[in-house]
């Protein structure tokens, strides 16, 4: 069961003007989920375009213009909006978030369109997840220290945007974790920790720049 936390089923938001409306760039991608809408009637969904501000939702019940909703879409969480237009098999979704959630959305939406592409390692065994600090460092063992920015991270691994390209295989601390270079890719490389992890929390702590 999704959250409830909706207006009562009665209430439907007024329609917001094409003039007010902020207009994201929508990337093709293809996420399963779940929505809610204002009665309390739950459905599976697809999104197969996404922005920080907008979903085009695949669906079996199309909801009316207006009406709130709320979704848990897999990679991205939980999104609450508006229905802002009915599409043919579904509708397209204006997102509320905030600048905070947006950005790490953006984030997550990068990956998800350019993973297939950059050839991002699809680390089966462990959810990959955006963390919250995207900043950090990589050291060499000559001593060379870069700052790169993470695109993902797993308990196993990390995906990130660095300006060097460090050999296949060669050793380098990520934040506080040691780790190995296992894939390059257009802006960055891919490692693997020395060690897995137990828990994302722990991976993300020790991430963060020294």
């Amino acid at each position: 069961m999704l959250s409830d936390g909706l207006p009562s089923p009665q209430f439907i938001a007024p329609a917001r003007t094409r003039a007010e409306k902020v207009r994201f760039q929508r990337v093709k991608v293809s996420v399963l989920g779940r929505y809610m809408l204002a009665d309390r009637r739950e459905f599976p969904c697809q999104i197969l375009e996404m922005s920080p501000g907008e979903a085009l939702v695949i669906a079996p019940v199309p909801g009316v213009v207006g009406e709130k909703i709320i979704a848990y879409v897999d990679h991205i969480g939980r999104m609450e909006g508006t229905i802002i237009a009915q599409v043919d098999g579904g509708f397209l979704m204006e997102v509320a978030a905030s600048p905070r959630k947006r950005d790490r959305m953006a984030a997550q939406l990068t990956w998800l369109a350019n993973k297939d592409l950059l050839n991002l390692p699809e680390d089966r065994r462990h959810e990959r997840v955006v963390p919250d600090n995207r900043h950090s460092t990589v050291v060499l063992d000559d001593g060379r220290r870069y700052n790169c920015k993470i695109i993902d991270i797993s308990l196993s691994g990390a995906a990130i945007e660095l300006d060097v390209r460090p050999a296949m295989g060669t050793p380098v601390t990520l934040g506080r974790m040691r780790a190995r270079v296992v894939r390059h890719f257009q802006n960055g490389v891919a490692v693997e920790f020395a060690s897995a992890q137990e828990m994302l929390t722990v991976v993300q702590q020790n991430l963060r720049m020294n």
